[in-house]
């Protein structure tokens, strides 16, 4: 029997062997077969699908989003492809990072003005922090705080 045991292919994807069961258990890899002894011995294209997972994972990709886009290269049935699932991904992403500029700047504008009692600072109108601006998708102007 050929392939790969199971500490073979975690070191060559740079993972652990507790991944490899949990990809098996939550269906994003298929049981491989076992020898005699009770061994796995996975093909060896396990490595790439492993690779491909934790890329799609570091772009942002949920596993249950990466289960479906491997089950897109099996067949499609009708299902958007990885373009239009990219495209969204990347919608996702871009409101995050217009949301973590807001945090940011607030951030800057409640460091630069003293902040220093979350308590206190709520009941002054011209605390930065997100009491009232931030929600509302702006930071509040700069000034004392506290």
């Amino acid at each position: 029997m050929s392939g790969l045991r199971a500490g073979e292919v975690a070191d060559a994807a740079g993972v652990n062997r507790q991944t490899l069961r949990y990809y098996e258990r939550v269906g994003l890899l298929r049981e491989p077969d076992r020898t005699l002894g009770g061994h796995r011995m996975y093909p060896a294209e396990t490595v790439t699908v492993i690779r491909v997972i934790k890329a799609a994972q570091r772009l942002g990709f949920t596993l249950g989003e990466v289960a479906d886009l491997l089950d897109l290269g099996s067949h499609r049935h009708g299902k958007p492809g990885l373009q239009a699932r990219a495209t969204a991904k990347l919608a996702e992403v871009e409101t995050k990072i217009a949301d973590l500029e807001i945090i940011r700047d607030t951030l800057k504008t409640a460091v630069a003005a003293g902040c220093d009692d979350l308590i206190a600072c709520s009941h002054i109108p011209s605390c930065p922090l997100p009491f009232a601006g931030l929600a509302e998708g702006k930071a509040a102007d700069a000034g004392s705080c506290c």
